[in-house]
């Protein structure tokens, strides 16, 4: 049974690592090199398969049967944090049951719930009122005076905004998701996680998760009471009034559903389009190939998409034995499939290091693949095309002012700092120039 050095792998395993560019990439690739498919026995967690290869990613994501989600851990997690999951459910191994956290029949008949909501077709309802909070984002950079972080004034409140109209969540209550989501994907950050928090304690991410929990708890489950008595054309409110059996939805489950849509909704698009923003505002050529080829806006956002790769990792467990490229899983192995590494894989990408904008061929994973994909991909690619018609045709030039930080995640990161200084375009031209 192959087994990756521990000095190699264990960084993997650190929020930390992620924060530091171009690290995790230098360990992915000689996992994927050397040990493509080999148990990972770091201090303090279970072993698991490290799945690194892009056909493999995708392999172990179609057979959703044989590699369940929810059966323990979706994330990676140490086993005292494992354990202090069990304490808070009563022995349950996950403290959200979103649709991350569901097998089976129940998890196919609660993504029916927005499945048609979500569609590529259904979104395009929603594209009016995204355009008009792309548009007030540009504002926001033509009132900034020729230097913003893009990051956290434009990337990040953006989707926000779009996300949480969305669903339904009154404005009031956007800038607590924002906290909420950052507590819960960024805990271990020291400028984003929860105040008081310690990562180097094992049990510190169940501890947030929890007190995440319970404050989405408050509030959607009052959500779910008002648009029960008074329905509205949100998602929120096909939440609300779904039925599964003839049942509305299972409470936990409910409140994991927004959850998911709240956090998830919107940090991996924010996390896109700050990274794209970054290459561009570091290669003045990118820039200007993105900026005069609108037809091609489609192929620059699933290469935003592959480059980025704001979700870092899902782990999966085998419900019987079985073989996967040459190897022997046993039934109950974990196997921890990295999506950076997948979206570098040299067997699948040409010139996996290079940012293509114009990437004609782009089979990345993202998004996740399989029964698994992301529910809200259509959302997510038309919110990050309509910002860049709208913002591009008003930038003559971009570059960057200041370095850049990554966020300490371990799970779901980038970019929490992109200082740009920009010139705008002479103010009579005209948005429609760069739409495909």
């Amino acid at each position: 049974m192959p087994t990756l050095p521990i000095d190699l792998i264990a960084p993997l395993f650190d929020p930390a690592t992620f924060a530091r560019r171009g690290a995790v990439d230098d360990i992915l690739r000689t996992v994927r090199r050397e040990y493509p498919l080999a148990r990972a026995e770091v201090p303090g967690y279970d072993p698991h398969w490290i799945v690194s290869r892009h056909a493999d990613i995708q392999a172990v994501s179609r057979q959703n049967d044989l590699f369940h989600n929810a059966d323990r851990s979706a994330t990676l997690i140490p086993r005292l944090g494992e354990q202090l999951v069990q304490q808070f459910t009563g022995g349950d191994y996950n403290l959200f049951r979103s649709l991350v956290q569901l097998d089976g029949e129940e998890h196919k008949a609660y993504r029916r719930v927005l499945f048609q909501a979500l569609s590529a077709s259904a979104v395009a309802r929603f594209e009016q009122n995204i355009r008009a909070t792309a548009q007030a984002q540009v504002r926001r950079l033509e009132a900034a005076g020729g230097t913003i972080d893009w990051s956290s004034a434009i990337a990040s409140p953006y989707p926000l905004r779009v996300v949480l109209d969305i669903i339904g969540v009154p404005e009031a209550q956007h800038e607590d998701m924002l906290r909420l989501t950052q507590w819960l994907f960024s805990w271990a950050d020291p400028d984003l996680c929860r105040p008081g928090t310690d990562p180097r304690e094992p049990q510190q991410q169940p501890r947030t998760w929890k007190i995440v929990f319970d404050e989405f708890d408050a509030c959607f489950s009052d959500l779910i009471a008002r648009r029960r008595r008074e329905p509205r054309e949100d998602l929120a409110s096909l939440i609300a009034n779904a039925s599964i059996d003839g049942s509305p939805l299972e409470h936990t489950r409910a409140i994991s559903y927004f959850a998911i849509l709240a956090t998830a909704g919107h940090d991996s698009t924010a996390h896109t389009t700050a990274t794209a923003m970054w290459e561009m505002a570091e290669q003045p050529d990118l820039f200007s190939r993105v900026r005069e080829n609108p037809a091609q806006l489609d192929r620059f956002v699933d290469e935003s998409i592959r480059w980025a790769t704001p979700v870092k990792h899902f782990v999966r467990h085998a419900t019987a034995d079985c073989e996967l490229a040459g190897q022997h899983i046993a039934r109950g192995d974990r196997l921890y499939l990295s999506y950076p590494s997948g979206n570098r894989d040299e067997a699948e990408f040409e010139a996996p290091f290079e940012f293509r904008p114009d990437r004609a061929r782009n089979r990345h994973v993202g998004f996740g693949y399989g029964g698994h994909v992301c529910l809200g991909q259509h959302l997510a690619r038309l919110e990050m095309r309509t910002l860049w018609q709208e913002l591009l045709p008003r930038l003559d030039a971009v570059e960057m002012n200041g370095e850049a930080r990554l966020i300490a995640s371990e799970f779901v990161s980038g970019p929490k700092a992109v200082p740009i200084r920009f010139r705008l375009a002479a103010a009579g031209r005209s948005a429609h120039a760069t739409r495909a």
